[in-house]
């Protein structure tokens, strides 16, 4: 199975692995690394300042998220007709770019998996229907569609090496995310005036709207503190002061990766029940799912009965790099035995 070329289709929105923002990236990246590190040929197909081990094929600069000057449609295009002109050179072409790269997929032989970050609105289901019948990856069972052939649920993985254990609770609360009305960052803050606690939020402003009538107004630098977008440094930072993640959604999560990361930190995370975030969190030992404010105010008097090295431990087994790999393992070798290719 070693000697099977794969290729990574990332997308071009931000850098592969991205600085800040770009869960997409950030799991393209990984699952790259990792079978990079168990002996597949995998080549990347990300931005031209990508950091990876795997080869690396690029045509566009820069991430269109991170220089305004590139046509994000224009990029996107020049992008992913890259790897499938190449399609005859791999094995299996392993897509992250939503339904995009699915209208290509019928004009190659190599057999295409599409990982489904999540449907960003029922317009795009259309091309889904479309090409129900190829080969499906969802990030969670409750983030799925009917009609399309999934092969499997694997969740999200990530380099635990990046999130240090914090053994000591800090003092604040903190929210790390898009400042935007889906991720409920309104809901935090006000957990935090009704609760007296400081909140830390943190994050890409994605709706500018949002967050001059519903945030700005409540930042003050002593309670609510707003501290812009952060890196991986920067959220460590803010693990180190956290006793917890509020992450109040306000829709169905689709995965959550900064649950997993803020777990693997130590960092307890009181989380909006919807979605997948009753998959990610384990009720009572990693944090809390509760259903609005008061709940959520609630839960935080029960934070002493988290363990913090119990977050850890579950991010270990259920959400690393090599849990991920592995799974992709177990699909590709399904997609091979389909196609009838040797494995």
């Amino acid at each position: 199975m070693s000697a099977k070329k794969v290729a990574v289709l990332a997308p071009v929105a931000w850098r592969t692995p991205p600085r800040q923002y770009g869960a997409w990236e950030t799991v393209a990246g990984n699952i790259a690394e990792g079978l990079v590190e168990r002996g597949w040929d995998v080549t990347l197909f990300a931005t031209k300042d990508s950091v990876t081990r795997a080869r690396l094929h690029a045509v566009i600069e820069r991430g269109y998220e991170e220089d305004r000057s590139i046509d994000p449609k224009v990029a996107e295009y020049r992008h992913i007709s890259e790897v499938f002109e190449q399609a005859s050179q791999f094995d299996l072409i392993h897509s992250h770019y939503d339904f995009m790269a699915l209208a290509y997929s019928r004009l190659v032989r190599t057999p295409v998996l599409t990982t489904i970050h999540g449907f960003s609105s029922p317009q795009i289901m259309p091309v889904y229907e479309k090409y129900g019948d190829g080969y499906f990856v969802s990030i969670s069972d409750s983030d799925r569609a009917p009609g399309l052939n999934y092969v499997a649920t694997v969740y999200n993985g990530i380099d635990l090496a990046l999130y240090p254990f914090q053994e000591q609770c800090g003092d604040d609360l903190i929210f790390l995310g898009r400042i935007h009305p889906d991720k409920g960052v309104h809901l935090a803050i006000e957990v935090a005036r009704k609760s007296g606690q400081t909140l830390v939020i943190a994050g890409i402003v994605q709706d500018e709207a949002y967050f001059r009538d519903l945030v700005e107004p409540h930042i003050d630098g002593r309670q609510i503190q707003y501290v812009g977008p952060v890196g991986v440094d920067g959220k460590n930072e803010l693990f180190k002061r956290a006793k917890a993640l509020l992450h109040l959604n306000t829709i169905p999560e689709r995965f959550g990766l900064v649950l997993v990361e803020a777990n693997a930190a130590g960092v307890p995370v009181i989380a909006m029940d919807l979605g997948s975030c009753r998959e990610v969190i384990e009720e009572g030992r990693t944090g809390f799912l509760v259903n609005d404010v008061d709940s959520a105010i609630q839960a935080l008097s029960r934070l002493s009965e988290i363990q913090r090295n119990a977050c850890r431990k579950r991010v270990e087994g259920c959400f690393s790099v090599q849990t991920m790999v592995e799974a992709y393992e177990d699909v590709y070798a399904k997609i091979f035995a389909l196609e009838g290719m040797n494995v």
